[in-house]
């Protein structure tokens, strides 16, 4: 039982513990990540895809994804968190040249879908994010009417404190207005057919990537080797851009809470600058991961996404929408449907904002991940951070109309994993 136990361990935040930080890592539960998203649905309980509606005037469609070929791989058995994904990953892959992508006055065309016009996203600005931060320009301070104090409800109780971090989230997408979803139909975990004809987003406003904070995210989000395992080399001028996003989300009312919030419990100093800076250590300071030590951190797995190389290969993180808008535009995530929900009759739609899904990322199948759709990188930095300081492993909150359990495994005093898992 011990050495289950264990293996469990090592599938969730790699083989770090070689690196000595095997013993401070908390105990595991037993349960399997895809038994708690995926039910007992009958085979044919699969909603049809009837969300198409018309392109918004300003909005940009991602065109259809080219059918994806049969996997050989059995997923019928999985263990818990990332376990379940199954897969076998060509790195040629990753570094080909995409076909159709082209760099033009500082734009790239990320879209190669024949039926929808390509999404562009605006990039020439993002080199100034690698200057030194404090010559850098940076969105204004949340105004003086927004409440950041934190109530003594909040304070005694996890879930209101995350439901009002919902709250605080001004630059939350509206769905419908800035986002659509085509999100095709149902599936169990275990199942390999594509259930989705089309891409997952089917409109998105490029109106979001002039968002300070939006912005500076994706900047991030090739600075990493996708390979689990192999060490990573951060340059200054990418250290400088973590810098400038915290400094930019720091501004913003979701962190000033979580700061607060920490603070008033004696988690955090009340320094706002020492808070930033342990922020900057906590998600970007690198850890081992998969036997090698500088290969990973918590801002690379949750967020961009990796690949495990030790034994069976697999894709594990990878949990944040605009990471997965921009590969799918880019024609390297392959959407396949929805995980059915474990109560019949609730299913996506094209305004959902809390997703499980499966996809194949490099012709890699991730075979389950959830994601909240549109929220901003400040929501779920803080959100994440949250949980990790005042919560435990399950940490089951509302955010607005979503019932949610937010995992969270410690790798010591680092993320391992965090995600939402929806309670459904």
């Amino acid at each position: 039982m011990d050495g289950l136990i264990k293996g469990f361990r090592d599938v969730i935040i790699g083989d770090g513990g070689r690196d000595g930080e095997n013993d401070s890592r908390d105990e595991r539960s037993r349960s399997s990540w895809a038994q708690v998203v995926s039910g007992d649905q009958d085979d044919g309980a699969r909603p049809p895809s009837h969300w198409r509606k018309q392109e918004p005037s300003q909005q940009v469609n991602v065109g259809s994804r080219p059918s994806s070929r049969p996997q050989e791989t059995d997923y019928g058995r999985y263990e818990k968190d990332e376990r379940d994904e199954r897969h076998a990953y060509n790195q040629n892959e990753w570094n080909r040249k995409e076909q159709g992508e082209e760099n033009n006055d500082g734009w790239e065309s990320v879209g190669r879908k024949p039926r929808r016009r390509p999404q562009k996203v605006h990039m020439d600005h993002w080199q100034g994010y690698k200057k030194v931060p404090s010559e850098q320009e940076y969105g204004d301070e949340v105004g003086t009417g927004t409440s950041i104090e934190p109530s003594e409800e909040e304070l005694a109780d996890l879930s209101q404190a995350c439901n009002r971090l919902w709250q605080l989230d001004l630059n939350r997408l509206e769905p419908g207005k800035d986002f659509q979803l085509d999100c095709g139909e149902g599936k169990r975990v275990h199942q390999k057919e594509d259930m989705a004809e089309e891409s997952l987003f089917y409109s998105l406003s490029e109106d979001i990537f002039r968002k300070p904070t939006f912005s500076r995210f994706c900047a991030l989000l090739d600075n990493y080797n996708p390979n689990a395992g192999c060490k990573e080399v951060v340059t200054t001028e990418e250290k400088q851009e973590q810098s400038a996003f915290i400094e930019e989300i720091s501004r913003t009312a979701p962190i000033k809470y979580l700061h607060r919030y920490l603070s008033l419990k004696g988690i955090v100093s009340e320094n706002y600058q020492d808070f930033k800076r342990m922020l900057t250590k906590l998600w970007f300071d690198l850890y081992g991961r998969g036997g090698t030590s500088g290969s990973s951190s918590a801002f690379e797995h949750v967020f961009v996404g990796e690949i495990k190389q030790r034994g069976e290969e697999e894709v594990t993180g990878f949990h944040n929408w605009l990471q997965f808008y921009l590969e799918e535009a880019k024609g390297r995530v392959d959407y396949q449907g929805y995980i059915l929900p474990r109560r019949r009759g609730e299913t996506p739609d094209s305004e959902t904002q809390l997703l499980t899904i499966q996809f194949e990322w490099n012709g890699v199948r991730k075979a389950v991940s959830s994601t909240m759709v549109g929220v901003s990188p400040e929501f779920e930095l803080a959100l994440y951070t949250l949980c990790f300081f005042v919560g435990g492993e399950d940490n089951y909150v509302q955010l607005g109309p979503y019932s949610v359990n937010i995992k969270c495994y410690r790798f010591g005093d680092k993320i391992g994993s965090v995600f939402p898992i929806a309670e459904c």
